[in-house]
């Protein structure tokens, strides 16, 4: 299909489509729910997943259709985007559709990225309340989280303050005696604020708190989010929530929020949360919104609930995972399916021209700066260089024993010679290609690519995970270095690795998910090594405890849980219509 361009920015879209959105009325009829499935929130609703789950728990579940991508830019490559074009063009074709994506965190919403909620004519609607709270589960996580540093806190000001006697007499609380050189939590807010990454807190007098090194980090970032992205339903959340690490005492032992007997009023904070949030594509067709933990240190995915309520509404229900696939794909099918049980048919690698023109070799692409004009004017030699990047990915996915389909994202300014060259090669290393124009087509530009994925969908798949659970964590690390990275092999610190050493010897941690932490921009740990790195090692610095949502998580190279606000925030181009209180500027 010929590229139009778009000539409305995403909010003039979004509003337009807004007009004849369905309402959660409609939507029941629509989705034959019953009228308690149902929760309305202003234009948006709750889906109740448990009575859903229940009353359709003998349907057979559709197909289940994961969408990843190569190794991005910063700026993104539209897995959003895509995730909203495959729906719309699976529309199109009358089928029945629906999907679910992270809700976006204020901090990216604020600053460069934007909203997270596709773009162009693929796009999630209502976009103002999407991109803005929705129906305020950040918000609910972000007080049940803070919830636990205020038992925290005021714990160890009273324990210094009080002898025993008159703790158990005030209170009827015993001395945990917390080391303050061993708290792991902080505090989050859910912007980018880089002035709080290290802060002292309790500063005044002994009534003014415990004076200490503390640390902020943005919302999605907190272990509570990860929980909500796992839990099968309400009990597994409370349980989770008591089992969360906060700080350790002075004879190295953990103490934990049921320690602090705060879990039942997080869960009492996160208890909305729970259930999924309806919303739509700007071609009317379903799409959740649930949960939107961090790709680099949690899941990155939407939730699992999300994903079982689709599978029983939907004949194809599609999810999106965080950054390439190295690592949120990576994630997908050792983590996530592992922990649902859920077996996929297809995975969608979103790849674009100018991603594989950076690996390749082209100029640096830094967001919120013009590109240079190598990815805007044809270049077949830095594409061609960078095609192994395309090809690496392919492989993480083949591997897995899923179907891949190479979703080349077209721009306008792609040349046919360079679609052709990519096609080319996605199809010698073994994946179905297509080119889709969803962002400035909508679903008719993204039939090509709903007519690979439904086919991909019919053919059997021979999935599974890439280690067993048995395998111990250093084994699990090397694995994933050399068969999804390309690493060598691993080095690992002699902090990281007793710590690695000590896990593995302790049998409560044997059915702990490795949640790889390192950064999305390289194969690599290295953000600078583009294309297929050779001739590295991925070295481990440490070893991140989650004991609520039960993750290890190897960290390799510096990973920040409060990102920065940059110099040219989107915040600046966000205002209100006075007139009509519409928001406008957000994209």
């Amino acid at each position: 299909m010929p590229y139009n361009p778009v000539k409305m920015t995403d909010w003039q879209i979004a509003e337009a489509a807004e007009a004849k959105m369905p309402t959660p009325d409609q939507w029941r009829e629509k989705l034959h729910l019953e009228k308690d499935e149902i929760i309305p929130y202003g234009r948006v609703a709750k889906l109740d997943f448990m009575k859903i789950l229940d009353r359709l728990k003998d349907k057979p579940d559709g197909k289940y259709i994961e969408v990843t991508a190569i190794t991005p830019t910063p700026l993104g490559e539209g897995k959003s985007t895509t995730a909203c074009g495959l729906i719309e063009g699976l529309g199109k074709r009358g089928l029945n559709v629906g999907g679910c994506l992270r809700q976006p965190s204020g901090g990216p919403t604020m600053n460069i990225k934007g909203t997270a909620a596709g773009g162009g004519n693929a796009l999630l609607i209502p976009l103002t309340e999407f991109s803005m709270g929705l129906t305020g589960d950040i918000n609910d996580i972000t007080n049940a989280h803070n919830l636990a540093m205020v038992a925290l806190t005021a714990r160890m000001q009273h324990e210094r303050n009080y002898n025993d006697e008159q703790l158990a007499r005030l209170s009827g609380m015993r001395r945990l005696d917390i080391d303050p050189t061993r708290v792991e939590m902080g505090w989050v807010m859910d912007f980018c604020v880089q002035s709080l990454r290290n802060i002292i807190i309790g500063i005044g007098g002994r009534r003014d708190g415990y004076m200490m090194s503390s640390r902020f980090g943005i919302s999605v970032s907190s272990e509570l989010m990860a929980i909500l992205s796992i839990v099968r339903d309400l009990t597994d959340l409370r349980q989770r929530l008591d089992n969360i690490t906060v700080a350790f005492d002075k004879r190295g032992n953990p103490i934990t929020t049921a320690d602090l007997e705060v879990g039942g009023a997080m869960a009492a904070w996160m208890h909305n949360t729970i259930n999924p949030t309806l919303c739509s594509t700007v071609e009317y067709q379903p799409l959740m919104v649930h949960a939107g933990p961090f790709a680099n240190i949690a899941v990155g995915q939407s939730s699992i609930i999300a994903d079982r309520v689709g599978l029983k509404l939907f004949d194809y229900h599609i999810t999106e995972s965080g950054f390439g696939a190295d690592i949120g794909f990576e994630k997908f099918s050792n983590v996530k399916c592992r922990l649902s049980g859920l077996r996929p048919q297809v995975s969608v690698l979103t790849t674009t021209i100018r991603a594989l023109k950076m690996h390749g070799g082209g100029p640096k692409v830094i967001a919120g700066l013009p590109l240079d004009d190598t990815y805007t004017k044809e270049n077949l030699e830095f594409l061609e260089k960078g095609l192994p990047n395309m090809s690496h990915h392919i492989n993480i996915i083949k591997a897995s024993g899923i179907n891949p389909v190479v979703c080349i994202n077209r721009f306008s300014s792609d040349t046919e010679a360079e679609i052709a060259m990519v096609r080319r090669a996605a199809e010698a290393a073994g994946a179905r290609c297509a080119v889709s124009t969803h962002w400035a087509n909508g679903g008719d530009g993204a039939l090509e690519l709903a007519d690979a994925v439904k086919d991909a969908s019919e053919e059997d798949n021979g999935f599974n995970y890439l280690y067993p659970m048995e395998m111990k964590l250093r084994e699990r690390v090397d694995r994933i270095a050399r068969m999804v990275y390309g690493a060598d092999g691993v080095s690992w610190s002699p902090e990281a690795e007793a710590k690695a050493k000590m896990l593995e010897a302790d049998p409560k941690y044997n059915d702990y998910a490795t949640m790889m932490v390192k950064t999305h921009l390289s194969l690599s740990h290295d953000p600078s090594l583009k294309g297929v790195p050779q001739g590295w090692t991925l070295p481990i610095r440490d070893v991140l405890i989650y004991s609520g949502a039960k993750f290890l998580c190897p960290c390799a190279g510096n990973i920040s849980l409060m990102p920065g606000t940059s110099s040219s925030p989107a915040f600046r181009k966000v205002d209100i219509d006075v007139n009509t209180g519409r928001v406008t500027g957000l994209f």
